[in-house]
């Protein structure tokens, strides 16, 4: 275990994950790569088309050893799960913790938003927030990303040079929020070391 997987053990009280083009291949090398045991909540949101339902937990739920849901307002978030931003929703971390939807406008002409939901969970979990920005072809994701940072949360992107698009990891990149960056291949073996002592300290 290296010293960074180590402390993301120890400290982390929840992940929160961007994506865009590229990012159902991106994920499908993380996700699967989350341990059973893992005892805190991730919360993803992937661009999606908003004319139409989201595939997405029928994608990941058979490949993952926790749950998978798609988010639903006003749910008590659960450790141990992963929860899908919805189509056409911005997905948020509310007081509770729960979970909130919200239909306001797109930032970066998308609903869901990185930005929203990466600033909403920093605002909850602050220092104990872990922020992952993948591949993607706009900057959404990069202000949240800043946000996650200055609430002393961790924060990390994937290389720009191996992700299918790389203006949002370079776009956090540009903004000096970054903490880490790294392939997939190392995200995914820090994922593995997210065990039972994972949550707030």
């Amino acid at each position: 275990m290296t010293a960074a997987s180590a402390t993301w053990r120890s400290s982390v009280g929840a992940i929160v994950l961007g994506a865009s083009a590229g990012g159902v291949e991106a994920l499908s090398v993380l996700l699967p790569a989350l341990p059973g045991d893992l005892a805190l909540p991730v919360f993803v949101v992937l661009h999606l088309p908003r004319d139409r339902p989201s595939l997405l937990v029928d994608i990941f739920a058979p490949k993952c050893a926790v749950r998978v849901v798609e988010a639903e307002d006003q749910t008590p978030i659960a450790p141990g799960t992963v929860y899908i931003a919805p189509p056409d929703y911005h997905l948020l971390v509310d007081a509770g913790p729960r979970l909130a939807l919200s239909v306001d406008d797109p930032i970066h002409y998308s609903r869901p938003s990185i930005d929203v939901l990466f600033e909403s969970a920093a605002d909850v979990y602050r220092e104990h927030l872990l922020g992952i920005i993948l591949t993607g072809g706009n900057e959404d994701g990069a202000a949240g990303l800043d946000a996650v940072r200055r609430a002393g949360g961790m924060t990390v992107v994937q290389q720009p040079e191996e992700a299918y698009a790389s203006l949002m990891p370079a776009s956090a990149l540009e903004r000096g929020a970054v903490d880490h960056v790294w392939t997939l291949a190392r995200l995914a073996e820090a994922m593995r070391c997210l065990g039972p002592r994972g949550g707030m300290a």
